[in-house]
């Protein structure tokens, strides 16, 4: 087996060290060999992009958006290829996998559009003769570091507006999933990036990820990771003056309050909280159920839970996938016998689960009888876990919601107008859903959050560019 080899200045370099991509659903199966890199690997990265960055940050926008528009239509193309890939690796079902893939796609295609809605503004001067000009240029050399959870979504969503701006980029995925962000990147570079504009760099997050982070030729970062990481992250990049953005986490309510209609609640709340095996930072972990609508909610979920088949990604009849892999499993299970030992009442799931392939596979977990101050309830587990809290009414649910240092997405049913629109105003949270699932989110409008989950500008749509440029006011005499 080949393998897959980091791109650096335009070029395919191989590494000392190799990295084993095993499938999640059959530990057994190897999906690819990728090259591991190193520090001086960094070096070399960022040194091609500080020399590409003065051709491609004047390149015209008709050329970037041709690029990106190219890259685009491969990457929809290949759609249920590239998506079994993805499920290969990170262990989304085919369907999410290929739904991910999609998405990264319009996200290449939006801004490729970008390229060339990139507006300034000519303002007469307060002084007579002399015009103002404020003109949107790019930052330089970005860091790009991204998660295991989404291996090509959110890559997408951070290079995407970067080179639409015209600036150079050094990417690092994440070390579990370097498969989706190898061919993302073989496809850009085979769309015409001229040399040194992307560079993949693979490997561990304390030797890669690290490095780009302090060096002092990377203007600027975009991290998505743990909170931990992140605010190791920040204090590293802003520490030597460049600028960071940063998407850490949450720790998600969704509210259900009497007038709820309860089939939409429980859809909401098993997307949300079970879908993508949990995985996700937009995934709802706090069930906040007022008191007369918590015991209905409780019983239709359980049912709804016992009915969920796990197993391998890309079996048909599989709706939720295996957890990432062994490290993260063990996580999942240290914090429901965490919940059982705060007193938390295990209503569904839970166990792991036998296939006829080795993965590693968990039956989404529901416990009840959980309050706000449990561990369970304040820090993320990132798996399919989800605890019910039962409050008395929609006064105490929002405060409950707020109890918490996350603010990045949070969801309410309601049928109720009132309280759709009292919620929307006053949860403290980057994104609010009502009626619809915490998890799940357009590539057009801004994401991110509040609080401990967010650091930086927003990220995605025509926000992505106060982060990706600079703005330059320039005077003129006449």
């Amino acid at each position: 087996m080949a393998v897959r080899p980091n791109l650096i200045g335009g070029a395919w370099i191989g590494g000392d060290e190799v990295r084993e991509n095993r499938n999640p659903s059959d530990i057994d199966e190897t999906v690819g060999l990728y090259a591991s890199g190193t520090k001086a690997c960094v070096d070399a990265a960022v040194d091609a992009a500080r020399k590409a960055f003065p051709a491609w940050a004047m390149s015209t926008p008709q050329q970037r958006f041709e690029i990106l528009d190219r890259a685009a239509t491969e990457i929809l193309a290949r759609r249920d290829e590239l998506g079994d890939l993805l499920s290969r690796e990170e262990g989304k079902i085919s369907a999410e996998g290929r739904a991910e893939v999609q998405r990264a796609g319009m996200v290449f295609k939006y801004m490729a559009g970008e390229a060339l809605r990139n507006p300034g503004d000519v303002l007469p001067s307060v002084r007579a003769g002399v015009k103002a000009e404020v003109t949107r240029e790019p930052v330089g050399v970005i860091g790009i570091v991204t998660p295991w959870n989404f291996p090509i979504a959110i890559p997408a969503w951070k290079i995407a507006p970067a080179l639409a701006y015209g600036n150079t980029v050094v990417f690092k995925p994440a070390d579990l999933v370097p498969a989706s962000a190898w061919a993302l990147v073989d496809i850009l570079h085979r769309s015409g990036l001229p040399a040194g504009v992307l560079n993949l760099v693979m490997g561990p997050g304390r030797v890669v990820g690290q490095a780009i982070m302090a060096h002092r030729g990377v203007d600027a970062v975009s991290f998505t990771g743990s909170v931990a990481t992140g605010r190791a992250a920040i204090a590293t990049v802003a520490g030597r003056g460049a600028r960071i953005q940063a998407e850490m986490g949450g720790k998600n309510p969704y509210v259900v309050l009497d007038d709820a209609d309860l089939d939409t609640a429980v859809e909401a709340v098993v997307s949300g909280s079970y879908y993508s095996t949990g995985q996700r930072c937009t995934a709802s972990s706090r069930i906040i159920a007022t008191r007369g609508i918590h015991d209905r909610l409780m019983d239709a979920l359980r049912r709804r839970i016992a009915d969920i088949r796990v197993g391998h990604a890309l079996d048909a009849a599989t709706q939720v996938g295996p957890v990432v892999d062994a490290r993260q499993l063990q996580q999942d299970l240290d914090y429901i016998a965490i919940a059982k030992g705060e007193g938390g009442i295990l209503e569904a799931g839970g166990e792991l689960v036998e296939r006829p392939t080795r993965g590693f596979f968990l039956q989404p977990a529901l416990f009840s009888g959980t309050h706000n101050a449990m561990r369970i309830n304040q820090e993320e587990v990132f798996g399919p876990v989800a605890c019910l809290i039962r409050v008395e009414d929609y006064e105490e649910a929002l405060a409950v919601s707020q109890d918490t240092e996350f603010g990045l997405s949070a969801g309410i049913a309601t049928t109720s107008i009132k309280y759709a629109e009292h919620f929307k105003r006053h949860a403290r949270s980057g994104m609010v859903m009502v009626n619809v699932p915490t998890a799940g989110v357009d590539f057009h409008v801004p994401f991110g959050g509040t609080k401990a989950s967010n650091y930086g500008p927003r990220e995605q749509g025509a926000y992505a560019k106060e982060f990706y440029t600079t703005v330059k006011t320039s005077y003129e005499g006449w």
